[in-house]
């Protein structure tokens, strides 16, 4: 997941306070308002299947089921007023009946991304914040020669990643806030990841060859509604797509293989509660559940995270 917040106040001059914010659990926040500013944010999740998405989108019961429980945390640095850098460090544990665990925790993939802000927002005007992301993935997570599947964390490819974002901030009767994201995600493979026996891409002991991650995204939005200055409901919609890999190599019996994995959708939507002290700490908890798609699963993950701005 891309998550975050941004510390906006309500536009309306009959207004109280100053709104507080965490930020929603998927939506990916803008570019750090003053050069400066630290934002740290851990996640803390724990998923759930149960069951699949078939071809064709209808739903069956899975078992066994995949588990795990992932610490994700989100680093933010204001470079200038205009422009953040950003990092995502994710860190996770999986197990499975007849699998096994994993052995230890499991440092993922780690994308760093530069985050522009090109128009800045005047509310009353109806103008909104709009942020270009632009970054790459680093392929820090194991991919190749695993001692088991559920240790497998990354690709082992270079991914480009591009994104523009819209945060806009309203004020509804009552002086309550309401503050709505749309994003777009955007991300390709830039090399291929050198495999060998068990990895990732769903190989065994024996192959070699090469894999190269298809092509993928998110677009969504969120919306997050004031009931006080520290109260704050959020909830937001998303579609993830991903094409399917591509994997090229031997098996160990010397069988040639060049396939194209089932490209895959899903939808989810991930309601929460936000709890801010003050501007610079908050707290959220929620859930995304993915409810329809294609080829993927159907997943619930509990979820909660630490908002902290130094």
């Amino acid at each position: 997941m891309l998550v975050g917040s941004c510390l906006t106040s309500l536009s309306s001059p009959t207004a109280r306070a100053a709104q507080w914010y965490t930020g929603s659990l998927v939506s990916p926040s803008g570019a750090k308002s003053h050069a400066g500013d630290l934002g740290i944010e851990p996640y803390y999740t724990y998923s759930q299947p149960v069951g699949t998405f078939a071809s064709n989108g209808t739903s069956h019961p899975l078992h066994p089921r995949q588990q795990s429980f992932s610490n994700s945390t989100l680093w933010k640095y204001g470079i200038t007023d205009d422009i953040s850098i950003q990092t995502h460090t994710v860190i996770s544990y999986g197990w499975k009946h007849s699998a096994g665990h994993s052995h230890g925790p499991q440092f993922g993939d780690f994308p760093v991304d530069f985050i522009w802000r090109f128009l800045h927002p005047n509310p009353k005007r109806f103008i909104p914040d709009l942020n270009l992301f632009a970054g790459v993935v680093m392929p820090t997570g194991a991919y190749s020669r695993l001692r088991s599947t559920q240790d497998g964390t990354g690709t082992g490819a270079y991914v480009f990643r591009v994104a523009v974002t819209e945060q806009s901030t309203y004020t509804l009767p009552g002086n309550h806030a309401l503050r709505l994201r749309v994003w777009n995600w955007w991300r390709r493979a830039l090399t291929s990841a050198r495999l060998r026996d068990t990895t990732t891409y769903g190989t065994t002991a024996g192959f070699r060859g090469t894999g190269r991650p298809g092509m993928s995204g998110q677009t969504g939005f969120s919306l997050e509604y004031g009931i006080t200055q520290r109260w704050v409901l959020a909830m937001d919609l998303a579609r993830d797509w991903g094409n399917g890999s591509h994997l090229k190599g031997w098996t160990a019996a010397g069988t040639r293989v060049n396939k194209i994995s089932a490209a895959s959708t899903d939808w989810q939507i991930a309601p929460a509660v936000e709890y801010n002290w003050n501007p610079r700490w908050g707290v959220i908890a929620g859930a995304a559940v993915y409810y329809a798609g294609h080829n993927t699963g159907i997943k619930v993950a509990p979820q909660f995270a630490v908002n902290a701005v130094f």
